[in-house]
Order: structure tokens, then sequence, then C-alpha cells
């Protein structure tokens, strides 16, 4: 193959992207050079925080470049290699996303078995989608055997893994916000003990679902989500949170929570958290993970959304939640 299709940033959105935030570019297969390595990806991810890097603002992370493919994590089979470490028909994890064909350093890709499980589990439950979920409840959060847990986007590629793995570590009562009744019984069929939609009322709901009240909070969504979680938390309760997907797209500030007084009466603990600062939980991630799926314990949804020229719709979705668990684009 001498073509090669990337997904470039056209444009900044204010507000919701669309379809012309984006622009399909054709350009020739890279060559590798010394000590590089060229990729075939196979399958590419699409993840939330991606909407933030399309803004020209400071953050932990750069911003995507105007007129230049959008990156992110992606697995593929090296198909040129100028590398002694990898070698062609290799299986490799990088962050090149949103091309057919990455060039990189050997160095920035991490060689996985593909006989271990299917090659896009490393980008859900194997990949950084899993060690977000164990590390903000086991460490961020620091769960305990018998308390109540509350999971807000539960249906998606992180909350989903959150409360299954909360289970396995002795909660005893898992809840989840979903977006539609259908995700609603895909929680309870995965072991939550209670799941509402959030359409019919976030407070309503979760103080139906959590009489006694909520001891950690696992927060995606931001806004009325963690103001219902705060009204509902116990003394001491814990609140990790990753993401705040509710206004990731929003033009004004969020309208809540507006009960953030309540944090000190509870002696609440809030705390944001970045995935890569919890890289020294690895081993104890991959070994418990690993035995879950291999005894049926821990179930993992994949949205696959089909062909390079689909990724951007396949991010609109994301953003609209039409995902069950993670959603990849088969490139």
């Amino acid at each position: 193959m001498t073509s090669n299709r990337e997904i470039h940033l056209a444009s900044r959105p204010e507000g919701w992207p669309t379809e012309d935030t984006f622009r399909l570019v054709e350009t020739d297969v890279p060559t590798p050079g010394p000590g590089q390595i060229v990729v075939r990806n196979q399958f590419m991810s699409v993840d939330p925080y991606m909407r933030g890097r399309m803004n020209d603002v400071k953050s932990y992370v750069p911003p995507f470049a105007l007129d230049a493919p959008l990156d992110g994590a992606a697995i593929g089979e090296v198909v040129a290699s100028e590398s002694a470490d990898i070698a062609v028909g290799d299986t490799v994890l990088h962050g090149l996303g949103w091309r057919e064909y990455a060039l990189l350093d050997a160095a920035a890709a991490r060689p996985v078995d593909p006989s271990i499980a299917p090659v896009s589990a490393y980008l859900s439950v194997l990949g950084m989608t899993g060690l977000t979920a164990y590390a903000g409840l086991l460490e961020v959060a620091a769960m305990k055997p018998g308390e109540t847990v509350f999971v807000s986007a539960a249906a998606g590629a992180v909350g989903s893994l959150v409360g299954q793995i909360a289970k396995l570590k002795g909660a005893a009562r898992v809840i989840g916000s979903a977006g539609s009744p259908a995700k609603v019984e895909r929680l309870r069929a995965l072991g939550f003990d209670a799941a509402f939609d959030y359409h019919d009322g976030v407070r309503e709901s979760l103080r139906a679902a959590a009489p006694d009240g909520v001891d950690v909070y696992f927060d995606n969504v931001g806004g009325d989500h963690l103001e219902a979680a705060i009204s509902a938390m116990n003394l001491h309760g814990r609140v990790a949170i990753c993401g705040m997907i509710g206004q990731y797209n929003a033009t004004e500030p969020p309208a809540a929570p507006r009960n953030l007084a309540l944090v000190i009466g509870k002696r609440l603990t809030l705390r944001g958290f970045l995935v890569n600062d919890h890289n020294h939980l690895r081993a104890d991630f991959v070994r418990d993970v690993a035995g879950w799926l291999r005894d049926g314990s821990l179930s993992y949804d994949e949205t696959i959304v089909d062909g390079i020229e689909n990724a951007p719709a396949a991010f609109l979705g994301l953003l609209r939640g039409d995902n069950l668990g993670k959603m990849l684009v088969r490139v």
C-alpha cells in the first residue's frame, strides 16, 4: 500500500463539534528511519477527553493542532521496522490513532500478545480504560468492602468496569446511572444492584436507589450528577472525579453543583485524577483483570464503527452517548 488516510482537525468547535470539524486527508504511507516503525492500525480509540483537546487552551495535555492529524490510543501490526527491538508482524499499542498507518519511534510502542485476548481489548478492558476504572475506584476513592458505590455514565467504557470491579472487591451495593432504558437493563445484567435512567431525575432516582447513602461516587459526568451525589454522600465519603462529559460541549458555566457547602459538614474528599499517575498499579491491574476475564466474572462491551472515514461520526456518537461500553473504530 502506498496511500494512507488520516483525520485532521479542520476547525476548533464552539459547543458541539460537527462533521465539519474534521477533514479526511490522503497522504503517502510513511517510511521508517533509524529506530522507527510503521504500524498499520487495526483499531483506534475515541475518548471523551479528546473534546477538550480540540480547544486551544492550556491543559494537562497539549491541544490538537489545526490542519494536522489528531492522535489517541491505537493498536496495530508493524509493517516496517528499522528497530532491533520490534519486528515486522508484531502487534503494538501506541498513541497515534486517527490514521491508517502510523510512523513512530519504536520506544513509543508497547508490544502486546494478540493470543491472550482480542486486540481491541488492549484499548478497553486491558488498557487505559480498565486501568482508569481500577485505579480510580481502588486507589483514588479507596473503596472498602461493605461500602455503597455510585457510578455515573455507568454503561460507558469506564463506568461499566467500575461497577463490576466494585462488586468483585466487596462493595455492599453498587448503583449506576445511564441514558436509556436499554442501558439500565444492561447494568442490571452486569450485576449492578440498582440502576436508573438519568432522564427520570438524578437526585430523586439516586435517593431511591441509595436510601442509606453513598460512600463512594465515581464521577464521569459532573454537573447535576455531582450535585446529587454530594447530597447523598455519607460522612467521610469520597469522590473520584474521572471526567465531566456533561459539560464538555457547554458554552455557559454549569448550573451545578450548588451544594458544595455540604462538603464541609460531611467531611467529603473530592479528588480529580489522571490515569497516567497510577501506572504503578499496572501489574496488580493486569493480574486481577486477567483473572476475572478468565473465570468469566468480568464482562466488557464494545461499540465498533468500521472505517477511518467514520472516525468523526464515532466520536460524535460517543459524545451523544450512542455507545455501550468502549467506542472503537476498526480502521
